[in-house]
Parts: C-alpha cells; sequence; structure tokens
C-alpha cells in the first residue's frame, strides 16, 4: 500500500505544514490545566487548541460536533485534499477506518453527568449519539459525502495497528480503491485526573523517550491523524507501507531508522532498550505530540514525512543516558526504509515499516 495523503490536527497546529514545522522547531513547553478534584494542583497537557478546530468551510454541517468529531473529521479532510482526492468524488471507493483507546470518552461522561443530574429521561439524544465510539467516523464520512464502508476499531494500545492489518485487507480484497485510516484521542479533565492518579507525570512537560524507564513519566496528549492509503502506484506519494508485524515479527533487514513510541503511557518502558541498543539510528518524536495510546498514528504520519523529504528531524528531547544512537541533528539524508515500534502495556511489540 501507498500513503498518498497525510492530515494531522495536534497540539501544535493542523496539517502536514504544520507537522513538519513542529519537526523543525523542537520541543515547546505543553499548556498547563488545573486537576479536578485535586484544588491547587496543575498537569501539563499537549491540547488541541480551540481556533485549530474552527474551520467553518469544513465543519459547517457539523455545528453540534463535539471536540472528538472535529478533530477527526478536519484531520480527515486535509489527508483527503492531501492525497488530491476531489471530496464530492469520492463515493464508494473510499473507506474510512478510524482507531481509538478511549472514545469520545469527555463526552460519555457528560451524558453520564446528565443522567445523574436529570434522570434517564430529560438527557439530550444528540448527547447520547456522540457519546458512542463509531459517532466521528460517521461525521468523517458524511463530511466527505463519502459512501464506501466505515468502521471504528478499539484496541486500546494496539488499535491503529489493527487499523491498518484492516486496510490492507480491503484494498486486496478489492472492498475500496483507497482507504482513510486514522487516530483520534480527546483529554479532558477525568482523563487528566485519571493520568494523575494512576502515570507518573512529567511536571516539566518533557517526555524523555530514552531513560528507557521502569516507571516512565508521561505528559497527556490529544489530537487526530489520518493516511490516505492506495494499493495503485502513484508518482506522488509519501512511502510504501510495507507492513505490520506483531509478535515479536519485523521486516527483513535492518531499517535506516526506528522510531520508538515511548511516551511514558506503559509502567515500564524498559524494553525499548532491547531494540535502540542495536546499531540502528533512534528517533522519538513524541515529546512532540503527547502521551497517547494511539500515538503510533502520529509516528507513522512522521515516517512518512521523512520518507517523502529524505530528510532526517531532530528528536526533540535528546537525554541519552543509555548512549544509544539518537537522531540529534536535522539533515537530508537518503532513507530507504523506517520502522516505527511500540510496546504495548503486556510488553506486546508491534512494528510499522514503511518504505521510499
Amino acid at each position: 500500500m501507498n500513503v498518498t495523503g497525510v492530515g494531522a490536527v495536534f497540539a501544535r497546529g493542523r496539517g502536514v505544514r504544520g507537522l513538519e514545522a513542529a519537526l523543525r522547531e523542537g520541543w515547546v513547553a505543553p499548556s498547563r490545566r488545573p486537576v479536578a478534584s485535586s484544588p491547587g494542583s496543575m498537569i501539563p497537557v499537549y491540547s488541541v487548541e480551540e481556533k485549530t478546530i474552527v474551520d467553518k468551510a469544513v465543519l459547517k454541517k457539523m455545528r453540534r460536533a463535539d471536540r472528538f468529531s472535529k478533530m477527526a473529521v478536519l484531520a480527515a479532510w486535509d489527508a483527503v485534499q492531501d492525497g488530491g482526492i476531489e471530496i464530492d468524488e469520492a463515493g464508494a471507493s473510499l473507506g474510512i477506518i478510524l482507531a481509538t483507546a478511549f472514545g469520545p470518552q469527555v463526552t460519555a461522561f457528560r451524558f453520564l453527568d446528565e443522567i445523574i443530574d436529570h434522570g434517564d429521561g430529560s438527557v439530550s439524544p444528540t448527547l447520547f449519539s456522540h457519546s458512542v465510539h463509531n459517532a466521528a467516523a460517521s461525521y468523517v464520512a458524511s463530511a466527505l459525502g463519502n459512501h464506501g464502508p466505515t468502521l471504528t476499531v478499539t484496541q486500546f494500545g494496539l488499535s491503529f495497528h489493527q487499523a491498518l492489518i484492516l486496510a490492507r485487507a480491503w484494498i486486496h480484497e478489492g472492498r475500496c480503491e483507497q482507504v482513510l485510516v486514522g487516530s483520534v484521542e480527546e483529554c479532558g479533565t477525568v482523563m487528566e485526573y485519571i493520568c494523575s492518579r494512576r502515570l507518573g507525570i512529567a511536571e516539566d512537560g518533557r517526555i524523555s523517550p530514552f531513560e528507557f524507564s521502569p516507571s516512565p513519566l508521561a505528559v497527556p496528549g490529544e489530537g487526530s491523524v489520518f493516511l490516505l492509503l492506495t494499493g495503485e502506484e502513484r508518482d506522488e506519494k509519501y512511502c510504501e507501507l510495507r507492513g505490520v508485524f506483531l509478535d515479536d515479527e519485523s521486516g527483513e533487514g535492518e531499517p535506516d531508522l526506528r522510531i520508538l513510541d515511548a511516551d511514558g503511557m506503559s509502567e515500564d518502558e524498559t524494553c525499548y532498550q532491547e531494540i535502540a541498543g542495536q546499531d540502528v539510528l533512534i528517533g522519538a518524536y513524541s515529546p512532540l505530540l503527547g502521551s497517547m495510546l494511539t500515538g503510533s498514528a502520529f509516528h507513522c504520519a512522521v515516517a512518512a514525512v521523512m520518507l517523502r523529504n529524505q530528510t532526517l528531524y531532530a528528536c526533540p528531547v535528546q537525554e541519552n543516558p543509555h548512549a544509544v544512537p539518537v537522531c540529534t541533528s536535522t539533515e537530508e539524508k537518503k532513507l530507504e526504509r523506517v520502522q516505527c515500534v511500540r510496546y504495548s502495556c503486556l510488553r506486546e511489540r508491534a512494528v510499522i515499516e514503511l518504505g521510499r
């Protein structure tokens, strides 16, 4: 499969240009929010600014949509346009697969609050309809005028990997010519509270992916990213998606770069040291994006941009106590293969391999 379009909405902006700008600029301190039920406490969060998800042209029919759906629609819209598809011509040839770990949990908790405060007979049906996981994917299909297959995949840390596997199957079976695959996560007050209680939080806002710590630190993040995939060979493309490997499988030979998804969301990140100690250049870009269980989708987009631009981007946080070969500067470089590696909470390894 070939990656022909990329769209993103994240803490530093929107679109491929926003992603490239963030990669070149490097680390910027996240915003800070008060922690619910803990007066006086603050937590660093890579949150999407409201001005980033204001686009009247794209969202004109989504007046009642929540932030979760709006982020997904804008990232998907940008990926389709970046891939050169006419929005009103996608028809049934385009499939849509959205991956998420927690779904629209902000809206879901609002719905529960309404039941507690007013009873189940007085809850807004609109609020209920937006609280289900598939609402965002439905909004994406509606915004694009798409009539192809649409599906939402949830599996916590590896949902995006499963979405890519499904996309390959759809294209191979001829179900659709192209597939729009992406992820979306939202960080609300409940999630911030849970993170502050269950995770170690980097109070200075700096995720340290090369610490390989048995008790890593996280900074909650949110956003959406989509890749437009096709089985056709095209001159104008980012790269080739060569495979998704699970259960300690991997592609043949060593890649030019391994991007680690270490972002503090696992209880133990010492497992990353096993692959970082090999003689392969290592990168990690979660300090630009924040900690998300579906952060692999963002790293996949970063790898696609690198392969298209034939450029290595410096890691935003470079503390390297184990002296592994880290990418420390932004420079042009011939890149043929890039792997994105994630370990789940159960220490299952998943590898996404992209090539030129």
